[in-house]
């Protein structure tokens, strides 16, 4: 499938696999016969994928750091797919420590700021992680290979968490705008500054306190995802408002800390359903009554 998609969207063929990973979507690094380089992704087409590169595009255009598309998004073999300029390079920044947590905030505030001015359909349903806000039956949203396993086995701890954080950001009365919605670590590449953000499948359409909240627990994760230490997310919260030149109210404060727990909530429940060492399972039960407390349930 890929190589006609390329020989009918780029006008070329590849010649060599560059590199090729796979998880909730095909990401695949190519070298085409004309000597170009190019990322091709594919995944679920679930109406999200054009809002998404849309605006990724718009940003590559303002010289933000990130990968710039080489097409649209078409469907093939019922997959969304559109590729992407390859962009090598730098390296993971790792840490969890509260000057680290400032280096990702500002990278974060710099992207929020692109993002306010890009009119973009909004990439709804949200990432199934960042999915707090879903209309479907219950605690967490659908994802039937998920619900089909045994629900006995996720600690009550956490089931816990999620209902008191859940509940809280449900009665938020704030407005929503387009953020990214896994600000992870393995996501970006430094030199000095930042070099590349990359998984734009991951815009979401949430209020700033949440995404923001949600990259302040998140940023340190580097495969497996991680909860970062309350301090750290503080750091990050205190720097992004710097940088934005505005205060969060206390609303958006509690909205915030709400949603640094939800992805560790999320991916804690991932697994104890799948028997994984539990990395955020740990860090919730640590961390997710301090948490709470600021978020004021």
């Amino acid at each position: 499938m890929i190589s006609s998609w390329c020989a009918e969207h780029l006008g070329s063929v590849p010649v060599e696999v560059l590199f090729e990973r796979r998880s909730l979507s095909e990401v695949v690094g190519l070298r085409l016969a004309d000597g170009r380089e190019v990322v091709v992704k594919a995944r679920e087409h679930d109406g999200r994928a054009a809002s998404c590169v849309a605006a990724q595009e718009r940003l590559a255009e303002r010289g933000f750091p990130c990968p710039r598309p080489l097409t649209a998004v078409s469907v093939a073999d019922g997959l969304a797919v559109h590729a992407e300029e390859y962009r090598p390079g730098g390296a993971v920044l790792r840490g969890d420590s509260p000057d680290v947590a400032a280096r990702y905030a500002a990278v974060f505030a710099r992207l929020m700021t692109e993002l306010a001015g890009i009119p973009v359909a909004p990439p709804l349903p949200n990432p199934r992680w960042a999915r707090w806000d879903h209309r479907d039956p219950g605690l967490w949203p659908a994802i039937g290979f998920l619900d089909e396993r045994d629900q006995g086995v996720v600690p009550a701890y956490v089931v816990a968490a999620a209902v008191r954080a859940r509940a809280r950001l449900l009665v938020a009365d704030l407005p929503c705008v387009l953020g990214h919605a896994d600000f992870e670590a393995q996501n970006l590449r430094w030199h000095d500054d930042v070099w590349a953000v990359h998984d734009w499948d991951s815009l979401a359409w949430q209020p700033e306190a949440a995404l923001v909240g949600a990259a302040s627990g998140t940023f340190a994760g580097d495969s497996p995802s991680t909860l970062a230490p309350i301090e750290s997310s503080a750091a990050f919260l205190v720097t992004y408002q710097d940088l934005r030149g505005r205060r969060f109210t206390a609303q958006e404060r509690e909205i915030a800390w709400a949603a640094s727990l939800w992805p560790a909530l999320h991916n804690a429940r991932w697994e104890a359903l799948h028997g994984d060492p539990p990395v955020c399972g740990d860090a919730v039960r640590a961390q997710a009554a301090e948490r709470l407390r600021r978020a004021n349930p």
